[in-house]
């Protein structure tokens, strides 16, 4: 006796609090595909992500979609030819003698008819229904092999994506949360400071090396500063053109403390998935800001004295 087969139906629905445009481009991650062959799973109503699976690996497919943010289902495959069951009757409920015939969509035996006595169907029509969405579904996962409108996976589904979104300094992509923040601005801060006095020593000995070395350093210095804050607003799931926000008068001296202290999004967002937990090095380099209060405190009291 074979196995039951099942097939994964992708109906369009999303996980709740999750966007089009991120589970769009969560699955071509996990297809291996671009964004324009997905978008065909979003166009043409129910379709199947794959079919012939066994019980438990339609559910690795099925939970690998949940966590990129698509809700399928799974669906038992109709047997293939006929399927007979040997079932216990009283003698005078054997027929002998007379064809007997299974209504496809609801079991009832009957005598051959063209429709159903029980449920009414037109045999006929039932079946050559039945028939052409076997030939559609059977065309849509041929065509996945063939590049187009998409490929089914070619990732292993049963591997679990990853939580966390991946960290990366110099980008404008993916979120930190407020501690990383913090650690990154000050370690950004200590390595401007380095620069700046190589830009000063090399200023004493040439102007023009020295002016040039400022102008590559207060760039680089802008760009990176840009990037931080871009991923700090992503974790708060606003664009990273709300940094624009810092040359407006009165407002630029409040926003940033809204950067700062307004905790971030819990899961995924828009711009994709939270940053992994704090390190113990981010949150000592996120503590070392309290020096920069305390500094300022204990200067203003002594630099009176020692004058």
């Amino acid at each position: 006796m074979s196995a039951e087969q099942y097939r994964v139906v992708f109906d369009g629905e999303l996980v709740p609090g999750m966007s089009v445009d991120a589970v769009r481009s969560n699955l071509a991650k996990l297809f291996k595909s671009d964004s324009s062959k997905v978008d065909q799973l979003f166009n043409n109503g129910p379709v199947n992500i794959k079919r012939d699976l066994g019980a438990a690996e339609a559910d690795r497919y099925i939970q690998a979609l949940e966590r990129a943010g698509a809700r399928a289902r799974k669906e038992l495959e109709a047997p293939q030819g006929i399927v007979l069951t040997l079932v216990e009757e009283e003698p005078s409920q054997i027929n002998t003698g007379i064809a007997q015939m299974e209504c496809p969509k609801c079991g009832h035996l009957q005598a051959p008819s063209i429709q159903c006595t029980s449920c009414g169907v037109v045999i006929e029509k039932y079946l050559a229904r039945q028939a052409l969405q076997a030939n559609e579904s059977a065309l849509a996962v041929d065509t996945l092999s063939a590049g187009q409108p998409y490929a089914p996976p070619r990732a292993q589904v049963g591997e679990p994506i990853s939580e966390h979104g991946e960290l990366k300094v110099f980008t404008t992509q993916g979120r930190i949360g407020r501690l990383r923040y913090l650690a990154w601005s000050i370690s950004l801060m200590t390595a401007g400071l380095g620069l700046w006095m190589i830009a000063s020593m090399t200023l004493a000995v040439s102007v023009v090396a020295g002016a040039i070395l400022i102008g590559i350093f207060g760039l680089g210095f802008l760009v990176v500063s840009v990037q931080i804050g871009v991923q700090r607003l992503h974790d708060l799931g606003w664009s990273g053109w709300f940094m624009l926000l810092n040359l407006v008068p009165v407002v630029g001296t409040l926003f940033p403390l809204v950067m700062l202290l307004m905790p971030g999004n819990q899961g995924p967002n828009r711009f994709g998935a939270p940053q992994p937990p704090n390190s113990r090095a981010v949150k000592v380099l996120a503590a070392l800001w309290l020096l920069v209060p305390v500094g300022g405190i204990v200067a203003a009291i002594a630099l009176p004295a020692l004058s």
